[in-house]
Formats: C-alpha cells, structure tokens, sequence
C-alpha cells in the first residue's frame, strides 16, 4: 500500500505544471515573442518586408521570438484587426503593424496596449486624430512618404515641359500613406506647372491600376505620364501603356522599389521610384518594440526612416 502511495504521489507530481502567469506578464521576459502583422503578403514590397524581419530574428535568435501573420487583401480590415485579436489573445510582447487602415485598425490597437502589449506602427501613418479620439500613443516608424513622392515626382517633372498633363493613381484613400503619396506627387506637379488631369483610386492593385491607367489614356491622350503610389500600380500602367501602343511616349513612375520595377527601370519602361527600403523598415519597427520592452517608461517618439530617389544612373552605380 505504501508503495502504491508512493507511485500515486511520484505520479501527481510529474503531471503538475507551471504556475499560470500573472496578467501582464507576456512570456519569457529574456526573448520577448514579437507579433509582425502586415498588409498583403502577395505584394512583393512586403514579403520583402518580412524577409527581412525574419533574417534579423535570425541572427539575433536570442533577443526575440517572431509571429508574422498578414492579410491576402490589403482591403481584407476585418482580417487584419482579427489577427491583432489573436495576437492579443497569444499573449504576446509586442505587435509591429503596417495598418491596412489608418483608422479602422487604431481601436483594436489600443485594446492591445490596454493589455500591456507594446505596439509600433510601420509603413502607414495611423490617424493622429483618432488615436488622440482613443486616448493611445503609438510610435510610427518609417519614412516621410510626401517628401519621397515629391522627389519622385520632382524627377519627372525635369523630363516633362511646363503645361504637360500627367494622371495619378492613388492609393486605398482611408490610407495616410497613399493620401501623402498624392499629395507629394501633386505639389511637385503644382511646382513645376504641370497638370494633373486626372486622379484615381486603383487600391494599391496592379490589375486594377491597368483597367484604370487604360481608361485614363483613352480619356486624356494628351497624357505625358502616369504617377503610381506604389509599384505594383505602376507595372500595371506598364501594361496599359504599352497596349495604347504608347511606350516611350508616356513616362511612368512609382514608389516602393520592389525588383520588379528595378528591371522595369533598368529596360526604359518605368522612369523612377522612391525606395523606402522594404528590406529594413519592419526591422526599424522591431528595434523600436525591443527598445520600449526594455524601457516602459521611455518617452513615446516616433522614428523617421530613410526614402531615396531611385532612377537609371542611380541602379547603374
């Protein structure tokens, strides 16, 4: 009997497990577990983005844990504040976010910090009035997308005369990045006394941008150039042009920098874009959730990322 008693106790014993964590506590205090949550992951501009997360992690596999989750649709919000829910209730560190939406995604975040997670935004600007609405700071980090558009755009002004017309496909509008896109792209027209005759929503999508850029050049054929907010529209004005039979004629320009449009530009197709190198700014945001992890109390700033001008001379250097 004593022996059994004995069995019986060695038995509980080895079943029992750890103590559950107190709230507030996210895990392993020495390798935090980072949540990167981006936009689609089929665009090459982010799974450029999360290439180079996961090589970071790689080579600092003692700093952190990475969870990267993303939407197939950039316009999926519902997903994404989803995958936020999840990530909150995984009991992560931190979340690293490129918005979908720079409004509709801001409460569920604040829900995430409410937890005691620390959250950094990336890529897209999330609404300075809405986060003020919900009472949250989160930090941005990235670049100044105007300032890179308006290079962008500024370039292919030099290439155009005074009174040119040139078309602008923009963005998902409810997105702070694509709105500054725009409007770099227009003040620079604006600077140089070109026209913009013509500004459409393609949503960030290349079939679209196609289907759009075409009407665009039936409708205007004074058309000189077409100004994409993000490459993958761009190639898709690529498309369009060249089946107007106007290649060589109407200039393009985009901005993310994705290999893609490097051949393009490298061929003549495509003038120039903005890099914003995709390949570090969820790198960027990671160190910046690694740094509030080790400092709770450090002062909520944000962080301005680099953004280049990319044409022909400069890819042939």
């Amino acid at each position: 009997m004593k022996r059994l008693l004995l069995i019986s106790l060695l038995l509980l014993s080895g079943c029992s497990s750890e103590p559950a964590s107190p709230k507030g506590d996210h895990g392993n205090a020495d390798k935090p577990k980072v949540a990167l949550i981006m936009k689609s992951l089929a665009n090459e501009f982010f799974s450029t983005m999360v290439k180079g997360a996961e090589t970071y992690q790689a080579e600092n596999p003692d700093q952190f844990e990475l969870v990267v989750n993303g939407i197939k649709d950039e316009r999926d919000l519902g997903r994404q504040v989803a995958l936020v829910e999840e990530m909150i209730a995984s009991n992560v560190d931190a979340i690293v976010i490129a918005p979908a939406d720079s409004k509709a995604l801001v409460p569920v975040l604040r829900r995430a910090k409410k937890a005691g997670i620390v959250v950094v935004n990336i890529d897209n600007r999330l609404d300075t009035e809405v986060l003020a609405a919900e009472g949250v700071e989160i930090p941005f980090v990235g670049p100044d997308n105007k300032a890179g558009a308006k290079q962008v755009g500024a370039y292919l002004a030099s290439k155009l005369k005074q009174g040119d017309g040139v078309c602008i496909l923009e963005g998902v509008l409810t997105s702070f990045n694509g709105q500054q896109r725009f409007a770099g792209f227009a003040e620079a027209m604006q600077d140089a006394g070109i026209k913009v005759i013509d500004h459409q929503t393609a949503e960030w999508e290349m079939s679209k941008a196609n289907t759009i850029a075409s009407s665009m050049l039936s409708e205007h054929p004074e058309t000189k150039a077409v100004l994409a907010a993000n490459d993958s529209m761009a190639l898709g004005a690529v498309a369009a042009v060249k089946a107007a039979g106007r290649s060589g004629e109407v200039l393009i320009v985009g901005f993310d920098n994705i290999s893609a449009v490097q051949q393009a530009i490298r061929d003549g197709k495509i003038l120039a874009t903005a890099d914003q190198h995709g390949d570090q700014l969820a790198v960027f945001g990671i160190e910046k959730a690694l740094q509030l992890l080790q400092d709770p109390q450090a002062v909520v700033e944000d962080v301005e990322t680099p953004v280049d001008l990319i044409t022909q001379e400069s890819l042939t250097k």
